[in-house]
């Protein structure tokens, strides 16, 4: 009965919001946590029991699905046991789907934010686990969020009363609301969808901060504020290293959605302008939906509790040569710990049993549910002569690379293979990387060969290819500054793309390797 009064109680304070008096700002976060609170604490409840009886609730998923399955569905009706299930229905893979869905209809747009309980037990626990181990983050005036869209799952109403922010999202863009961010030097939390499109943020930053001081200094949004606008101009002008911390002395950590594809960015977030504060992911997503959620945010690396809810989640085992046998999938309480799984996610949407290609390693257990840390993508894979770089294997070859390069940071990736481009000219299949860097302007063809030597070094395969000639070595390119800034603008406006929220580094579209190789510089 509280809680429904203090639902009723919101638009009031609303209405009353136009005058702005402190004590009522004070109020209506007081009110909007409060709420928060209680909905949190009922969804914790449901999480409770839920990872308690696994094998119930992962029987209730499935039948969910399969009565409000959309479209042609090949299965009889009245399945209910998992063999059956899982014999009529066969795996398939998230390639597959698309191109199914393509032929019959254009894809629509993604969705800036999830549905279902997933995205709201993600966003409602993961804020309660923030406000516990940053308790005064979510005060008001103490939040930010610099992009469009936020990296909370589900869009609750009153998120935003709660959370504190220094503006609501609406349709505002990027840099208006970066404005509104650089004005509030008290902030305590950033927040942006993905790591890629922050750190899309902070080089725009850069290259845009003169304007964006001068604005503030001007009063665009309101009152001149010519002393903050001297400190940010001071702030900018000692380079990127640590920049946040400089334009908000109180920050303590940032808030982005964890993808696939994300951990460069993260990587370059931590090394240049995020210096010294704390990331946060209060979900892992993937195309599907919301796959896991985070109730650890004081962990460094992303640890994610698998939920036995909707979608419907299986685990297929992943072995060394397998991948593309048929294999039998596993429940949520059949894994086993330190092994590696590629996540079988349905959904009432098609009712396919469709393998997303995000592999995950089981590292504990919430009660009878695994918790996981997500490790690689299957599905970014380089082969040119039947070999197979995963993922992994070429980021860490790529690392090890521009390590050598004397200066040179890594910013973002992106791979093609040789035909896509049709760049072989007679020459043997090979691979085509993109790099955006920090510190080097220039390549010499000393640095471009170290990534092949890395490459054979990290590859035995690889390795094998190289000597017989049959492969021919890497090429690399470095691309202008922004140029991942408008391979993303160009990902979001392709219907086959999971950009939101995953970043893919191997490019199968020759007008998305086209647009990168326009712009390379080096």
């Amino acid at each position: 009965m509280l809680l429904l009064w203090l639902l009723l109680l919101l638009p009031l304070l609303a209405v009353l919001w136009q005058q702005r008096p402190s004590w009522l700002i004070l109020l209506r976060h007081q009110v909007a946590w409060w709420t928060l609170a209680g909905v949190a604490a009922w969804q914790q409840r449901k999480l409770e029991q839920s990872t308690l009886h696994v094998c119930q609730s992962q029987q209730q998923a499935l039948m969910w699905c399969l009565k409000r399955a959309q479209g042609p569905c090949c299965l009889p009706r009245g399945i209910t046991d998992m063999s059956t299930f899982r014999n009529q229905l066969p795996l398939t893979k998230t390639s597959q789907v698309q191109e199914e869905e393509s032929e019959e209809q254009i894809l629509p747009p993604a969705s800036p934010q999830y549905h279902g309980e997933a995205s709201l037990q993600a966003t409602l626990l993961g804020l309660v686990a923030l406000n516990k181990a940053y308790p005064e983050v979510l005060t008001p005036g103490s939040t930010a969020c610099v992009t469009p869209t936020s990296p909370w799952p589900s869009s609750v109403p009153w998120l935003g009363h709660a959370l504190g922010r220094v503006s609501s999202l609406g349709a505002k863009d990027t840099q208006a609301l970066l404005l509104e961010a650089l004005m509030s030097p008290g902030l305590r939390a950033l927040e942006a969808r993905t790591a890629v499109e922050l750190l899309d943020v902070f080089v725009g930053l850069e290259a845009e901060g003169k304007e964006l001081t001068e604005a503030i200094a001007a009063g665009s949004l309101g009152t001149p504020l010519p002393s903050r606008a001297a400190e940010l101009q001071e702030a900018l002008e000692q380079g990127p290293r640590g920049l946040a911390l400089r334009l908000w002395p109180k920050l303590q950590v940032v808030v982005t959605l964890d993808a696939g594809g994300q951990a460069e960015a993260v990587a370059a977030l931590r090394a240049w302008w995020c210096q010294g504060l704390a990331f946060f992911s209060p979900a892992y997503a993937a195309s599907g939906g919301v796959m896991a959620l985070n109730l650890w945010p004081e962990q460094p690396q992303g640890s994610y509790l698998l939920l036995p809810g909707v979608p419907f989640i299986e685990l297929l085992p992943i072995k060394e040569g397998t991948q593309e046998k048929a294999a039998s999938t596993l429940l949520l309480t059949e894994v086993q710990r330190e092994e590696e799984y590629e996540l079988v996610l349905t959904d009432r949407t098609g009712l396919t049993r469709c393998r997303l290609g995000d592999v995950v390693q089981v590292i504990g257990a919430y009660n009878q549910c695994p918790v996981v840390r997500f490790t690689r993508r299957l599905g970014q894979t380089l082969s040119v002569r039947g070999e197979v770089t995963d993922e992994n294997i070429f980021s860490a070859a790529l690392a090890q690379a521009v390590g050598q390069w004397p200066g040179a940071k890594l910013l973002d990736y992106a791979c093609v293979e040789s035909s896509i481009l049709d760049s072989c000219d007679g020459s043997a299949p090979h691979y085509e990387v993109f790099v955006e860097l920090r510190g080097l302007r220039n390549l010499s063809e000393e640095n471009r060969d170290k990534l092949d030597h890395c490459l054979q070094e990290v590859s035995p395969h690889y390795k094998s290819l190289r000597r017989r000639g049959s492969v021919g070595p890497a090429k690399v390119h470095l691309v202008g500054p922004g140029s991942f800034r408008v391979l993303r603008e160009a990902l979001v406006a392709c219907p086959s793309s999971s950009f939101p929220p995953e970043m893919p580094r191997v490019l199968r579209l020759s007008h998305l390797a086209q647009l990168l190789q326009k712009r390379v510089i080096s």
